[in-house]
C-alpha cells in the first residue's frame, strides 16, 4: 500500500531556465473495521497540484493548491466529515550536487479553508475555519536515466493559523506549528523535459 501511495506522487519538471514545472501528489486511503458486529468505515482522498515557472537555473516560482476529503462512518449512524481546500504560492530553490543528485527546498504560503462536521443521534455540529498556512519542505532528486528521476522527502516545517466559527455560535483561533523531519516519508517520480 505504501508503494502504491508513493508512486502516485508524480512530478514533471524541466531543469532549464524558462521552463514550466508541473507536479502534484494524490493520496487515497480506505479502511473498514468490524468489531462485535459493529462496523466503522473511513475514506480519505487528497490531491495537491503545483505549477511553476523556472525563471533562473536554481529558482522556480508558482502556484499550489490542496483539496482533501475525509469521511468516517461509525456505528449507530454517527458520522464525521473533514473537508479542506487551500490555494497559495511557492518558491523553490534547487541545487545540483553532481550529475545524478540534486537537493531542493520548497517554501509554500497560502490560504486554507476547513470544515469539520459531526453528525450523531442528537444533531449535527460543525467547525468552519479559514486562515493561512506556510511550509518549508526539503527534498532530494535522483536522476535515474534520460531525465527520469525520483524525489525523496522526509518531512519539513509547517505552520497554520485558523479562525474557527462553530455551529453553537462560538469563535476561536488556533495556531499550529509542526516539525516532522524523519517522521514522514514520500517518494515521487519525475520527468525532466
Amino acid at each position: 500500500m505504501l508503494l502504491i501511495l508513493a508512486l502516485t506522487i508524480c512530478s514533471y519538471a524541466n531543469a532549464q531556465k524558462g521552463s514550466i514545472l508541473v507536479m502534484g501528489s494524490v493520496t487515497f486511503n480506505s479502511q473498514k473495521t468490524t468489531n462485535s458486529n459493529l462496523e466503522n468505515k473511513q475514506n480519505y482522498f487528497g490531491i495537491q497540484p503545483k505549477i511553476g515557472y523556472q525563471f533562473h537555473e536554481n529558482w522556480t516560482a508558482g502556484v499550489e493548491a490542496n483539496v482533501s476529503n475525509n469521511k468516517q462512518d461509525f456505528y449507530e449512524g454517527t458520522q464525521y466529515k473533514d473537508r479542506v481546500y487551500g490555494f497559495g504560492g511557492f518558491l523553490r530553490y534547487s541545487k545540483p550536487l553532481n550529475s545524478t543528485f540534486s537537493a531542493y527546498a520548497d517554501l509554500g504560503v497560502g490560504y486554507q479553508n476547513r470544515k469539520e462536521t459531526n453528525k450523531n443521534a442528537t444533531g449535527q455540529y460543525y467547525d468552519d475555519s479559514d486562515g493561512i498556512y506556510a511550509s518549508i519542505t526539503p527534498a532530494i532528486f535522483i536522476d535515474i536515466t534520460k531525465g527520469f528521476g525520483l524525489n525523496f522527502n522526509i518531512g519539513g516545517l509547517n505552520y497554520r493559523a485558523l479562525n474557527y466559527d462553530t455551529s453553537s455560535g462560538n469563535s476561536y483561533k488556533s495556531k499550529n506549528f509542526g516539525f516532522n523531519f524523519g517522521q514522514s516519508f514520500s517518494v515521487g517520480l519525475s520527468k525532466n523535459f
